[in-house]
């Protein structure tokens, strides 16, 4: 599959259910059609996420993987099969535990470029301290690059039973490759949407 996000694309990813050990999730484009997968692998030290054309993972798309096993703030490095590192996010310890989540966001050379953030400060505090909290107010994000450019907006979407992030893509921007998109959405999920 070869993925372009455009300007006005949304996606959806879904987590799959009855899922025993580790979790997966569903890529949903805007016609509700799956075109990809991702799987968190279960029993490992160092958190590993891949994404997949499909769920019969004969091909991969990407890889996330945690720098080290035990990390407050963790660092997730974006790599594409053959090796090459797309982007990094590195999660923010104290005050996504406390306050609202936040991600900085680097390039394949290490620099800093922008962040994934939660948005609100008062709804993003009342979700982590009350249960009706994330009922009157899912978790939104937006990614945004040091000068401002919104390149995607995060949003999870109220359900009972299955945990669902919208991803709309505000933005193409060459300083973000397609797939990272996707990937800080597979990691909200995964990492964020555990918390839940």
């Amino acid at each position: 599959m070869a993925f372009k996000a455009r300007p006005g694309e949304k996606y959806t990813i879904r987590r799959k259910i009855l899922k025993v050990f580790g979790a997966a999730f569903h890529v949903y484009d805007a016609e509700g059609s799956v075109i990809a997968y991702c799987k968190q692998k279960a029993f490992k030290f160092r958190e590993d996420i891949r994404l997949y054309t499909s769920d019969a993972m004969s091909e991969e798309l990407l890889v996330m993987k945690a720098r080290s096993v035990i990390d407050f703030g963790v660092t997730f490095d974006v790599t594409l099969p053959t090796g090459e590192v797309l982007v990094s996010f590195r999660r923010k310890g104290l005050k996504s535990a406390f306050v609202r989540d936040e991600w900085k966001v680097f390039d394949h050379a290490g620099q800093e470029i922008g962040k994934l953030s939660e948005r609100g400060s008062f709804m993003s505090f009342l979700r982590r301290w009350t249960d009706w909290g994330a009922l009157v107010s899912p978790q939104k994000f937006d990614l945004v690059l040091n000068d401002g450019t919104q390149i995607a907006a995060l949003r999870q979407h109220f359900n009972w039973f299955v945990y669902r992030l919208g991803v709309s893509v505000v933005k193409e921007d060459e300083r973000v490759d397609d797939l990272a998109i996707l990937a800080a959405g597979c990691l909200i999920c995964a990492i964020e949407g555990r918390q839940r």
